[in-house]
Order: structure tokens, then sequence, then C-alpha cells
């Protein structure tokens, strides 16, 4: 009987691996300056309105993503 190969999309290694963008600043990302995705803009549009500050939909991907980390500690959401 022959053994399977691990599902290799499966990570059971919940560290993210050495040189993973995973945790990379958004200052450094390559595509850091494009416009935000629709998933930021809709999530950060949902923090801001919780923590009762503005949005602003023409932030960069790297800039959402900071804003999105400041108001996830403000509001107590995400991580």
């Amino acid at each position: 009987m022959a053994q399977e190969d691990p599902n290799p999309k499966v990570d059971t290694d919940p560290a993210p691996a050495e040189g993973s963008n995973a945790e990379k600043d958004p200052g450094d990302w390559v595509t850091g300056e494009e416009p935000m995705t629709g998933a930021q803009a809709s999530y950060l549009k949902t923090l801001a309105e919780q923590a009762g500050e503005s949005f602003d939909p023409n932030l960069s991907k790297a800039a959402a993503s900071q804003r999105i980390d400041e108001l996830q500690q403000k509001t107590g959401r995400g991580r």
C-alpha cells in the first residue's frame, strides 16, 4: 500500500516562514503605493465607523494596512 503525500496546501506550522510576506512591513511592499484593495476598503470603513473615526477612500495599500492595524487596536477587533 503506497503512502499518500501530505497536502502541500495545508500548513501545519502556524509561524510564518523566514522571508515570508506575512510579517513584512507595509512600507516595504512592492505594491504598497497602489490604491487599497476592495477588501481593505470595506474592512477599513467598518473599523472606522466602529471607532467613530473618518474613512479615507484614497489610501494606498500600505497606508490602509497601517490604518487597519491602528483601528483594530482601538476597537479591539482583529488580532
